[in-house]
């Protein structure tokens, strides 16, 4: 199971080895298509460590040009020290395999995306003894793809796309694209995709869109993280019920509510503290006063 952001930005490379060859597409990199892909071993440490691991690796067989490596990183933030890293990687890869390698860049933030597609070079004075320069993905470049007939028609770069624009408007129109599309998907082909896509939005407003479209537009699924995402839309719309019926109460009290409490109900996702909150709008002077003391 994918557990975090970071992870789905390059496991799902794992899972749908193919993906590159439609992601370069949509990046107007032309690469020879794929005849077979083969996931490598991460491990790029030395006899004497220190400790160095590829996000993920891939072997990608072409049908005219042979074979090349393909490094996949997933990039949250701006770092120095990176590019160093990269290029070791590289060198390291062109070493051991004798093949030629390739660095792919995921990010989901635009500012980090710009930042690491700006070539490296690494050397003395102006003489650059190598220079790296990745291939980058993210809310810069990815296809935005609200379409449900051509999210069916590719759901592993929707998904990525969607964990690329996560921090974007635009989210919100991919995520509904992609569920609808997952409609008429088998759930084996639907469960890996929206776990992806859950675990890549990370802890992003864009993750709580994702379960509630999950509930409502697939709600015949029954695996395990289709369920979760069930359960935690039921308990938001539950919470968000009570939370209307406090304010309701108030509000025909004819008490004055403040922006502060306001904010405060609607916040708050626990049934208990909402359910004793509205037993409280029923007598209190003030709407300040249904939080109780200190």
């Amino acid at each position: 199971m994918v557990s975090s952001s970071h992870e789905a930005m390059h496991r799902i490379f794992q899972d749908y080895p193919g993906l590159f060859s439609r992601v370069s597409e949509a990046l107007s990199i032309p690469f020879p298509r794929a005849t077979a892909v083969s996931v490598l071993p991460n491990d790029v440490t030395e006899t004497k460590p220190v400790d160095r691991r590829i996000d993920t690796l891939l072997r990608i067989d072409t049908q005219d040009h042979g074979p090349f490596l393909l490094a996949v990183e997933a990039q949250k933030k701006k770092d120095p020290e990176k590019p160093a890293s990269w290029g070791y990687y590289l060198a390291y890869l062109r070493s051991k395999y004798r093949l030629p390698p390739l660095l792919l860049v995921v990010c989901q933030d635009r500012a980090t995306a710009e930042w690491a597609t700006r070539p490296e070079p690494i050397g003395f004075f102006s003489w650059p003894s190598l220079t790296v320069r990745p291939i980058v993905a993210g809310p810069h470049n990815m296809p935005v793809i609200t379409d449900p007939e051509e999210a069916r028609a590719d759901l592993a770069l929707t998904a990525l796309a969607a964990i690329t624009h996560a921090a974007d408007p635009d989210v919100g129109a991919i995520l509904k694209a992609l569920s609808t599309a997952l409609r008429d998907v088998p759930e084996d082909v639907a469960d890996p995709i929206i776990e992806f896509t859950a675990q890549g939005l990370g802890d992003r407003p864009a993750k709580h869109l994702w379960r509630n479209l999950v509930a409502v537009d697939l709600s015949f699924y029954k695996s395990y993280l289709s369920e979760e995402i069930r359960d935690e839309g039921r308990a938001q719309g539950r919470a968000q019920g009570r939370a209307e019926d406090v304010l309701l109460v108030l509000e025909q009290r004819g008490l004055e509510i403040s922006e502060e409490v306001r904010r405060r109900v609607t916040e708050c996702d626990d049934l208990d503290v909402l359910r004793t909150w509205l037993t409280r709008a029923v007598t209190v002077a003030k709407p300040e006063d249904i939080f109780g003391k200190g």
